[in-house]
């Protein structure tokens, strides 16, 4: 059974993960689009503490997720790449994948599904991980026989369990404490290809 996944934007890093073991995933874009969650949303690390960098969308309450388009009325775009730079200019690898981060978050895509594609598949190339996506063609309801089905797996409402995760380098950890299973972007940004293989490892 191939497996499910809901959108997400630069997605934690246990979605990643969970995705790797795949050679192939469905993205669920037929669902009813729910508030609050990874889909249109981002944790990364700054020297305040967790900072979570949201993208703006225009939907109403029944929106299907395939539906939802991104709300370019607010420069958000700026406050994300100037929030990202802060976090992560002094982290090892920030020069080697700044330009690409740019270019994603400027090719001004009208819908969410397909800036949230951009992100996972240049997320996927960056890591050398080999996971054929697609988008779901019908909605399936979830069951409790299917194993896997991760859509309500990953979700910023329900802290997903830490102790798999090991800590690694992060940019302000002299002053907050390690941070687990933020947006995969952390991970990249601080152990560059070794991000691969902590991935592995969980």
């Amino acid at each position: 059974m191939t497996p499910l996944f809901s959108t997400a934007f630069f997605p934690p890093i246990a979605y990643v993960a969970a995705l790797a073991q795949y050679a192939e995933a469905q993205i669920e874009i037929k669902e009813t689009f729910p508030k609050q969650t990874y889909r249109n949303r981002m944790h990364i690390m700054t020297a305040g503490g967790v900072r979570v960098l949201t993208v703006p969308v225009i939907r109403n309450n029944h929106s299907r997720t395939e539906e939802v388009l991104i709300d370019y009325k607010d420069r958000w775009t700026v406050i994300h790449l100037r929030t990202l730079t802060a976090a992560y200019s002094a982290s090892p690898y920030f020069l080697y994948y700044k330009d690409n981060i740019e270019a994603l978050l400027a090719a001004h895509y009208d819908r969410l599904i397909d800036l949230n594609q951009a992100t996972l598949e240049w997320l996927l190339r960056q890591l050398k991980i080999k996971c054929t996506l697609t988008f779901t063609t019908d909605y399936q309801p979830a069951t409790t026989e299917n194993s896997t089905d991760f859509r309500a797996i990953f979700s910023p409402k329900r802290p997903y369990p830490t102790d798999q995760f090991k800590p690694y380098y992060q940019v302000f950890g002299d002053r907050q404490p390690f941070t687990p299973n933020l947006s995969c972007l952390d991970l990249l940004m601080n152990l560059g290809p070794e991000a691969k293989d902590y991935l592995k490892a969980l």
